[in-house]
């Protein structure tokens, strides 16, 4: 493990090296322009996030529409998330046999097979497959990620990085208004429109700027698809999501809580055994176990569960508290303390992404998750002031948005099993949905209560579980010259 101190040295020497493996996986003449390259996988990356965001407020009409509950609308964004999840591990993975142009284009195919049937859907359960389906387009991070690595320099790759981290939340908040007024004028129906077109001007794109076949980088990767690898992982997953929403509404012993918990319990035992067999695994036994993978996913889990959850709930639920919190309506609320975070990440991450080809990825990942735990900390110590809060969860557009988003993602690259190049990018990416959704649970019971106490007591959990993730980030490896 490196210490700050000589992080940044070894970054350099990473960078130094880099561009000559990069030349060796193809010729410079035909390496794509990095503008057009990032643009392309851009325009991928946003057809996947149009569909998180745009959705979002047409919710309430999608239930009027057809006449559903709130728990029955609830599926149409946990489906989503859920699929994108499962898609990550597997699409990474299996980009490493049947080339990087060709996973992309089709995730997008299953994407628009999902918006056409989202757009025609006569009932709530089929636009919940159709959702399931556009899920899939999820593993285009991952995947923009990989295709960058082994197409731009190491300083390119970088700031391509950031710029891809930028979006990762969104259009600044823009394209959740858009999608409020776009449902307001026109129907939700028309967000699939926008998005259908979307993708198809991102898969032309792919087409003629992504390159084809499989890179140098990842010739080296031998055998076939591990399907049942990727069955396992996928119903470990679904159990374990499922555990976790039941447990948090249902009571953590209760019977269908316990019976999930059995069934993740099982999957994961039957996915390692698995792994522990197969000549051309989903990811290696051994490399689970090693500090370059279990890290990397372990810093990621821990500072969602951490931060997400100050951002995205404890501080949403006291904003509009009026008798224990600030008081602000739902809109002024996301207004103030959802939109600075996001417009500041625009610009942070790209500037994250080109900081770490100066200060190395290491130091780049400790500084965004230590200054993220000290935005944590300032807003436990003073929840009770509306502005000293304003002012943390602002900063953490910075550092968490910005430094830590970019760095981890990039990571997750360079720390790669040379062998299986697209595994860990996956798995990381299925790790953020897990993160947040355990950081939500563990302080709902104390946010959800309503009181000055609850509040603190849940943004201090917060502070702790974050604390827990700047300790693991220290034990992240740096990436060596072969990365």
């Amino acid at each position: 493990m490196s210490s700050p101190a000589n992080a940044a040295p070894q970054g350099a020497d990473v960078e130094a090296a880099a561009p000559a493996q990069a030349a060796s996986a193809q010729s410079a003449g035909r390496r794509p322009q990095a503008a057009v390259l990032i643009t392309t996988l851009l325009l991928g990356v946003l057809s996947f996030q149009l569909n998180a965001s745009m959705v979002t407020p047409a919710l309430p009409q999608i239930g009027v529409h057809f006449g559903a509950d709130a728990g029955a609308v609830a599926q149409v964004q946990s489906m989503f998330f859920l699929a994108g999840a499962i898609s990550g591990p597997i699409m990474g993975r299996w980009s490493d046999f049947i080339g990087r142009r060709r996973a992309l284009l089709l995730v997008l195919g299953v994407m628009a097979v999902g918006t056409v049937l989202c757009l025609l859907a006569p009932s709530l359960p089929l636009l919940v497959v159709g959702r399931f389906l556009q899920g899939v387009s999820s593993a285009i991070f991952a995947l923009a990620y990989i295709v960058l690595r082994e197409n731009l320099d190491a300083r390119a790759f970088g700031t391509s990085v950031g710029i891809i981290a930028a979006v990762n939340g969104g259009i600044a908040g823009f394209d959740g208004y858009a999608g409020g007024l776009m449902t307001e004028a026109f129907g939700f129906q028309s967000i699939f429109l926008v998005v259908l077109g979307l993708a198809a001007i991102a898969a032309a794109c792919i087409i003629r700027f992504v390159p084809g076949g499989r890179t140098a980088h990842a010739a080296g990767t031998s055998g076939s698809m591990d399907w049942w690898g990727a069955a396992f992982l996928s119903a470990f997953l679904v159990c374990l999501s499922y555990f976790v929403s039941t447990g948090s509404s249902a009571g953590w012993t209760s019977v269908p809580a316990l019976a999930l918990l059995t069934g993740t319990v099982a999957a994961f035992i039957a996915f390692y055994a698995v792994e522990k067999r197969r000549s051309s695994p989903l990811i290696a036994v051994h490399h689970l176990r090693s500090r370059q993978v279990w890290t990397v996913i372990a810093t990621t889990v821990l500072t969602l569960a951490g931060i997400f959850a100050i951002m995205n709930f404890t501080v949403v639920l006291l904003s509009q508290d009026g008798k224990n919190g600030f008081g602000f309506s739902a809109s002024l609320s996301a207004l103030l303390f959802l939109t600075p975070a996001a417009l500041i990440g625009v610009f942070a991450a790209p500037l994250a992404g080109w900081l770490t080809g100066r200060m190395g990825w290491i130091r780049t990942l400790r500084i965004g998750t230590a200054l993220s735990l000290a935005c944590a900390m300032a807003a436990a110590l003073f929840a009770g002031n509306e502005w000293a809060v304003l002012a943390a969860v602002a900063a953490l557009g910075i550092f968490y948005n910005g430094f830590f988003l970019t760095s981890i993602n990039g990571l997750s690259v360079l720390l790669s099993p040379k062998e299986a190049p697209g595994s860990l990018p996956g798995i990381n990416g299925a790790s953020f949905g897990t993160g947040a959704s355990l950081g939500v649970v563990l302080v709902a019971p104390f946010a959800g209560l309503g009181t000055q106490g609850g509040y603190g007591v849940a943004l201090w959990i917060s502070v702790g579980i974050t604390a827990a993730a700047l300790l693991v980030s220290l034990l992240v490896p740096a990436p060596d010259a072969s990365a």
